[in-house]
């Protein structure tokens, strides 16, 4: 089977994947759109519960644009499509959290020549702080003692957390579009360079088990940082994606993880039934014995990288359009027409906001009150954005408005702007309804 992260990655199989017939005016819909004879409508569960009527939303928009209206599907009619971010969106909790919580506890991170090789980005303040705290007397490339050694574990789980160290000095500095990328996010999969794929699968799935069968609001301990210990996936999202393949939809997740961790959730027992092949996150390149390494894949004309072009914001934009509509070079990273443009898209934060916002049927939103995505969610330009809060542990009303008028926006240069519509107006600071 070939690899999904070597470098030499065949695109071309992508450029024939899932256009998504035009939207129709609302007037319109019940009557162009109504179940033809033949058509299979897969229903969600009625035993699960959504907020208000999202449920009914999402099933119509299902029965408009999947089989139910179109019986042909996959028979000379190409496929809708729809994208989910994974973290906190068709889970609750990170699994890349998990993941490194237990590498981190089990002694899973080579040291590498010198902790600026590991980003281009960290700074020397992070640098000191982590020779400082993991020491230099392990050798090049073996494991770290980070069980025993709080020091260290702290050091790397803040600087991936927080992109600051112990001390508070910032961990990354210099210049890097923020709307493709932001350094300790792509710190994951470079601080497990020296790994093979299937030893990273392994730590994930070893951590995946462990976070199961954990309690609900149970906690662990990484060095002295307190965080989850436990993920679950959410019923009514593995519903969701069985309703839609079932309906007929290419269902593909685009997360800002490291790929081989977010694999090993997406797909195989237990997981939610979307394959490798449908799983997008950041990609590494690999060494010739197959060793991760600490340089990425790149998207939108950027070659391979050192994290500039992750599935982060519009680099989620970028990813979706290179890999599941063929678009390559600078247009991956512009707003396509509505035939090469995504179904449904579901996310929970401001990372999610510009796929979700292209889709052309529903754009699901997780409430984890995240400006940007929120002030998008509550505008709701096109009538069609679903507001769910999170299905376990949901969070409580933001006391404030979003300030989406004035410093919501995530600019490219790492600055806050307002929010503004398609036609430039300005989106108004919005309230926190849904909770």
């Amino acid at each position: 089977m070939r690899n999904r992260n070597v470098l030499a990655l065949t695109l071309a199989a992508a450029a024939t994947l899932a256009a998504v017939p035009a939207a129709l005016p609302a007037a319109a819909a019940t009557t162009a759109n109504s179940p033809k004879p033949g058509g299979s409508c897969p229903q969600l569960s009625k035993k699960l519960t959504w907020y208000g009527d999202n449920r009914a939303t999402l099933q119509r928009m299902i029965d408009e644009r999947g089989s139910c209206s179109n019986p042909h599907l996959g028979h000379g009619t190409k496929r809708p499509v729809a994208a989910f971010d994974w973290d906190n969106t068709i889970t609750k909790n990170d699994v890349t959290d998990a993941t490194i919580a237990w590498s981190l506890r089990h002694d899973k991170i080579l040291r590498p020549k010198t902790w600026k090789s590991t980003s281009r980005w960290l700074t020397d303040a992070a640098d000191r702080a982590l020779t400082r705290a993991c020491g230099t007397d392990v050798p090049v490339g073996a494991p770290l003692d980070t069980s025993a050694n709080k020091a260290c574990a702290d050091e790397i789980f803040e600087v991936r957390e927080d992109g600051k160290t112990m001390s508070g000095a910032a961990a990354f500095a210099g210049t890097w579009d923020h709307r493709h990328t932001v350094p300790q996010y792509a710190w994951v999969p470079q601080l497990f360079a020296g790994h093979t794929v299937p030893e990273l699968r392994s730590y994930a799935a070893k951590a995946r088990k462990e976070a199961l069968a954990a309690p609900v609001g149970s906690t662990q301990t990484v060095g002295t940082h307190e965080i989850p210990g436990y993920v679950r996936y959410y019923d009514q999202q593995r519903d969701l994606v069985r309703t839609l393949k079932k309906a007929g939809f290419d269902v593909y997740i685009v997360s800002a993880g490291s790929e081989p961790v977010t694999e090993v959730w997406s797909g195989g027992k237990g997981g939610v039934g979307i394959d490798r092949k449908h799983t997008i996150a950041i990609r590494s390149v690999l060494d010739r014995k197959g060793r991760i390494t600490t340089w990425n894949q790149g998207c939108g004309g950027v070659p391979v990288n050192k994290g500039e072009a992750i599935p982060y914001i519009d680099g989620k934009r970028c990813w979706i359009n290179q890999e599941i509509y063929g678009v390559h070079g600078k247009k991956a990273w512009d707003k396509q027409d509505r035939r090469h443009r995504i179904a449904l898209g579901g996310g929970d934060a401001d990372t999610d906001v510009t796929f979700v916002a292209d889709a052309t049927g529903a754009h699901l939103v997780l409430n984890r009150n995240k400006s940007e995505f929120m002030c998008r969610a509550y505008d709701d330009a096109d009538g069609r954005w679903v507001v769910n809060p999170m299905f376990i542990e949901p969070l409580k009303q933001k006391a404030d408005r979003y300030p989406c008028a004035t410093s919501a926006y995530n600019e490219h240069d790492g600055s806050k702007g307002p929010v503004r519509r398609a036609d430039g107006s300005v989106v108004p600071d919005q309230r926190d309804s849904v909770y």
